[in-house]
């Protein structure tokens, strides 16, 4: 899965189910059966969610601050 590439991931909107948080999941062996990489991938997926996604802000700003004066 490509980190910057929000258009590569698509919803599944027809599957859903629901369960209590008390229920067992097969969740926790799944991530872990993922790669370091594609966990990785996937928490930057749902960062891109959750604060979006701007590739105008993808770098980080160079400030330059010049002090003008006499030394003390």
């Amino acid at each position: 899965m490509d980190t910057h590439g929000m258009d590569q991931v698509r919803v599944e909107r027809i599957a859903f189910s629901v369960a209590s948080l008390g229920d067992e999941d097969d969740e926790r062996e799944f991530w872990l059966a993922r790669t370091p990489g594609e966990r990785l991938a996937a928490v930057e997926v749902m960062r891109q969610i959750v604060y979006g996604y701007d590739p105008s802000a993808t770098r980080l700003q160079r400030v330059l601050e010049i002090v003008e004066g006499t030394p003390s």
